[in-house]
């Protein structure tokens, strides 16, 4: 599924916890770097390729969790969004992204995340 970067498609890509439609939205090289308790700035997970991103999104997506655009923002061609996401037992997770697009599609991405412990 090939999606142009929208502020709609991406609500619905999040909110719907839809992995095809997120994977969708990256261009076929693109790359995701991701920065979080695991991987810290001077060692980040690098995701690259949209085959390697569209298995971190089938992987979020198939969690029993909820998903809620917080915020987002798409200028020319950069976007920013925000997401927080809650477990089916409470835990929580808040998400920070900023990316750049290319021919409307996401060629890089920065992902900073927390969740409860």
């Amino acid at each position: 599924m090939q999606t142009m970067m929208d502020r709609t498609s991406l609500k619905k890509a999040v909110e719907g916890n839809n992995a095809a439609l997120w994977t969708g939205m990256y261009a076929d090289d693109a790359e995701v770097r991701v920065i979080d308790q695991d991987h810290p700035p001077s060692k980040p997970l690098v995701l690259k390729g949209k085959k390697a991103i569209g298995a971190m999104y089938d992987d979020i997506c198939a969690r029993k969790m909820k998903h809620h655009l917080d915020e987002s923002v798409i200028e020319g061609d950069h976007l920013a969004f925000a997401e927080t996401c809650t477990y089916d037992n409470g835990t929580k997770v808040y998400f920070s992204a900023m990316a750049e697009l290319k021919n409307g599609k996401i060629s890089r991405q920065t992902n900073i995340q927390a969740w409860d412990r």
